[in-house]
């Protein structure tokens, strides 16, 4: 059973990354104009925390079972696909800048974060002293 969540792991935290989106950012669409005539949003910070904070479960999971490199593209590719999803009917032009911005950032810290819970699981995993395979990845030839 697990090895089948392994294998499936970059479609399910792909889904759960679009699903996270969509709970904590889909619904907001309106932007803050201040009294000070300054507009922000539409998101809050509280809702980007929230966020990364849902998304930490399903990659943590998949990094601690030494699947750094589907963990971090699957949720790269959910959160991608919703920001673009979320974001289509923009009429400036200017949400595929986003989306790349999406891309890029998600990449970058979904690999640096299941690489660093790679490393930190794998020095207590199961009393072997070393990881499975070569860099930490269990399919990888010793």
């Amino acid at each position: 059973m697990d090895r089948t969540l392994l294998r499936l792991s970059p479609l399910l935290t792909a889904l759960a990354a679009a699903a996270a989106w969509a709970a904590w950012l889909g619904w907001d669409q309106a932007r803050d104009v201040h009294p000070d005539g300054s507009v922000s949003g539409p998101y809050e910070a509280w809702q980007v925390v929230g966020l990364v904070l849902t998304l930490s479960a399903p990659l943590f999971w998949t990094a601690s079972r030494r699947h750094v490199v589907a963990g971090a593209l699957g949720t790269s590719a959910g959160l991608t696909a919703a920001a673009w999803v979320d974001w289509s009917d923009d009429a400036s032009g200017l949400s595929m800048i986003g989306v790349v911005m999406v891309l890029l950032g998600s990449l970058a810290a979904t690999f640096g974060a299941s690489a660093l819970v790679a490393s930190v699981t794998g020095r207590r995993g199961r009393g072997r002293g070393r990881p499975e395979g070569r860099g930490g990845f269990p399919d990888a030839p010793a």
